[in-house]
C-alpha cells in the first residue's frame, strides 16, 4: 500500500533547484497563472478538473482517501 507523500516533492527531472522550495514556488506560479483573468466560477471549475485529473494519475484509493481526510482537517 502507498503512502501519501506530504513532504515537498516538487521537481523536474533533470532539473535542479537551489532551495529547496524552489520547484513548489514554480509549481505555484504556474497554478495562479492558471486562474487568471477567470471568473470565481470558472476557477472552482479548474480545480474540480485538475483534483479529478490528478486524482486520476494517483488512482490508488488509499491515497486518496489519506489525502482528503488530511485536507478536511481543521477546515
Amino acid at each position: 500500500m502507498a503512502t501519501l507523500i506530504t513532504e515537498a516533492n516538487f521537481g523536474e527531472p533533470g532539473k535542479r533547484y537551489l532551495r529547496a522550495f524552489s520547484a513548489g514556488d514554480d509549481f505555484y506560479e504556474a497554478l495562479l497563472a492558471a486562474h487568471r483573468d477567470l471568473s470565481d466560477e470558472q476557477s472552482a471549475e479548474l480545480n474540480a478538473r485538475l483534483i479529478l485529473l490528478l486524482a486520476n494519475h494517483i488512482g490508488d484509493l488509499d491515497v486518496l482517501r489519506e489525502a482528503l481526510r488530511i485536507a478536511r482537517e481543521d477546515v
